[in-house]
């Protein structure tokens, strides 16, 4: 009776391992696919904001109840090769007009005040209406970065963005929340 016994408490005790590792799992994929996803920062384009090889959490769920506003910085996938992500400042969203002249950029007819920006830039980008359903962006490093003003990333259409960049993690000395 005793072997009968420690048969079943080892056979219990596996299962209750095995369905604790499931669920995690589960839980985990669930998570990390509709809620938050950690991010690692490549490239220079987001200076000073986000520095090289900094690792922050995406917020995934948040454009599920709204989408995104202007000044946010998002992660979404590059519309050229959409096996890659970007991270970039959403300047525009659907329906505004931008343009940037010598450097300085318009949204609806009104100079935007971009203190984040690594440093003056000047080129220019003839006024333009953001379509429905997409967003506009670029990145704060504007002398060094691929954004909205460039064929290949052009308008982001809102079902490419993954998500709001909220919360910088690594390393820990730089750990924040982003505005």
């Amino acid at each position: 009776m005793s072997e009968q016994k420690e048969k079943t408490s080892w056979q219990d005790t596996l299962s209750d391992w095995l369905i604790s590792i499931i669920v995690a799992v589960v839980l985990a994929f669930g998570i990390r696919t509709f809620i938050v996803e950690p991010y690692l920062v490549s490239g220079p384009s987001m200076m000073p904001t986000l520095q090289d090889r900094e690792r922050l959490i995406v917020n995934k769920f948040i454009y599920y109840t709204r989408e995104p506003k202007r000044g946010e910085v998002i992660v979404f996938k590059y519309p050229s090769d959409t096996r890659r992500d970007f991270i970039k400042r959403v300047i525009a969203v659907g329906g505004d007009t931008v343009e940037i002249v010598d450097g300085h950029t318009i949204v609806n007819d009104k100079e935007v005040k971009e203190a984040f920006i690594k440093e003056p830039f000047h080129s220019n980008y003839r006024k333009t209406v953001i379509p429905e359903g997409h967003v506009f962006v670029m990145g704060d490093n504007r002398n060094n970065s691929e954004d909205s003003r460039f064929k290949d990333v052009g308008f982001v259409n809102l079902s490419l963005i993954k998500g709001k960049a909220s919360v910088i993690f690594w390393p820990v000395s730089q750990a924040r929340a982003l505005p």
